[in-house]
């Protein structure tokens, strides 16, 4: 169904009603039915659908990726513990019993507020009612040019090259050694201690002393150097100071270097400066900091630093309250003033919350304020390791990490995926295997070929001066 005369959209976009072109109206409801639009397949966008399941509405959920990924054990993939198909599942799969969605792969160049329509490459969509849930990326703090050195973790295709650089580490040493060069020292950093950069540092350090011990015929991994830096006095921040020391000291019992306040102020191919003092490393990974999606300066709305959507209490964008902003893209406090954390519970009640908000429009009663329930936060450091904290109540060690798992399950989206991750942690528990450990791309480490002469020859490159073994202590 064609929607004639959309105002204000450009000449170069189709102004079509994807959801009345593609829906059947005998599934989908009678057209003239509010039209709300999601942008993001995340767990506030699917909540936020599901929650209209039941009213009298057209969906139409955009998302530039086929798949709902869980974030949360994105760093399982990344420390080749799960595959990427156990923690994702396609979103019409997700949605494919809800008869009033439609779901459409696309990704958002911009938004017109004033014409009320959602612009993609090569079509519009117009709404009635607009909800945006595009979530965060990693950010460099200003200084993109470190991110060839030191992927961030925010995608399938962001664990599979930490993967990649990881077990790569480890093949490139074998080789070196074995043509007789003796074993380098491999160093791991981990730039940011909040939970993702706290289970990074965990599982390598499990990886190196417990997984490839006995794998390796002329390298020994147990001499991995793990080091954790964070800029700020403590690490999980976010957490409680008892746990934070909690977190600390069970990183350090696995073998994790452990430096707080340790600003990083540069970041090369095969090294990270702390001020003036150079950390040689093979590979670097970050977990320092979050941007939000670019589509929230789009909308014309306050921003905070983070760039996140200052919204209403109702979740709306100020001025409009049919456009609603929620998970990492809002910026909102708690009753106590704080800034709601970027977490998987908070952009759950926040879609549950925008449904019904939408729900009382459609029956003309007056809407409410968002408050968010904390259910608790979690963290896991590795076998048998981790921190909880509900409410006044804090968990460390064993049972904080059985916690850990437990809700991650539970919050696994399907029985198969529900299924698999348990098999696979129970087979890691008691044999100490890991069983996604795949090198996918190319064989070459951006730290390696400047150092270390056998990557060089191999590559075809220029050779490299070699740095003595003492440098790298």
């Amino acid at each position: 169904m064609l929607q004639a005369g959309v105002a204000r959209s450009s000449s170069n976009h189709k102004n079509i009603d994807l959801q009345g072109l593609f829906g059947n109206l005998l599934t989908m409801g009678t057209a003239h039915n509010p039209h709300v639009v999601i942008i993001g397949g995340g767990f506030g966008g699917l909540r936020a659908a599901r929650g209209l399941s039941r009213h009298p509405v057209r969906i139409t959920l955009l998302d530039r990726r086929n798949h709902h990924l869980f974030q949360p054990l994105l760093y399982q993939v990344a420390t080749a513990g799960l595959s990427p198909g156990d923690i994702a599942a396609p979103i019409r799969w997700i949605l494919r019993g809800q008869k009033n969605v439609q779901v459409l792969l696309g990704e958002v160049l911009d938004i017109d507020l004033a014409a009320k329509v959602v612009k993609l490459a090569d079509a519009s969509v117009p709404y009635d009612y607009l909800v945006i849930a595009t979530g965060a990326t990693h950010s460099y703090f200003g200084r993109d040019e470190w991110e060839p050195f030191a992927p961030g973790l925010k995608t399938i295709e962001d664990a599979i090259e930490m993967r990649r650089r990881v077990l790569l580490a480890f093949e490139l040493a074998e080789r070196q050694a074995a043509e007789g060069e003796g074993q380098i020292q491999l160093n791991f950093v981990v730039i940011g201690g909040g939970p993702t950069g706290v289970e990074l540092a965990g599982t390598l350090a499990e990886i190196a002393r417990l997984v490839l011990a006995q794998e390796f015929a002329s390298i020994d991994p147990k001499r991995t150097r793990i080091i954790l830096l964070e800029g700020g006095p403590r690490v999980l921040p976010a957490y409680s100071e008892d746990l934070s020391r909690s977190a600390e000291n069970q990183l350090r019992k696995l073998g994790v270097e452990v430096q707080t306040s340790a600003m990083v102020t540069r970041v090369e191919s095969d090294a990270v400066y702390v001020g003036d003092t150079r950390i040689p490393a093979v590979v670097i990974l970050w977990a320092a900091g979050v941007a939000a999606s670019p589509l929230g300066k789009k909308l014309g709305a306050p921003i905070d630093r983070a760039g996140r959507v200052m919204v209403e209490p109702d979740l709306s964008v100020p001025g409009h309250p049919e456009v609603f902003v929620i998970g990492d893209l809002a910026a909102l406090k708690d009753k106590n003033g704080k800034p709601l954390p970027g977490l998987a519970p908070v952009a759950m009640q926040e879609g549950d919350a925008v449904a019904k908000t939408i729900g009382r429009d459609l029956k003309h009663k007056p809407r409410k304020g968002f408050h968010y329930f904390d259910k608790g936060t979690l963290a896991t450091i590795g076998r048998a390791a981790g921190v909880a904290q509900f409410g006044k109540i804090h968990i460390s060690g064993y049972f904080a990490w059985l916690s850990w798992l437990f809700i991650h399950i539970f919050f696994l989206i399907g029985f198969r995926n529900r299924l698999l991750v348990m098999i696979e942690w129970a087979w890691s528990y008691f044999t100490y295997e890991r069983g996604a450990r795949l090198i996918t791309g190319d064989n070459r480490l951006p730290s390696w070929s400047k150092t270390h002469p056998y990557a060089s020859a191999q590559n075809g490159s220029e050779p490299a001066t070699k740095v003595p073994d003492h440098a790298a202590d």
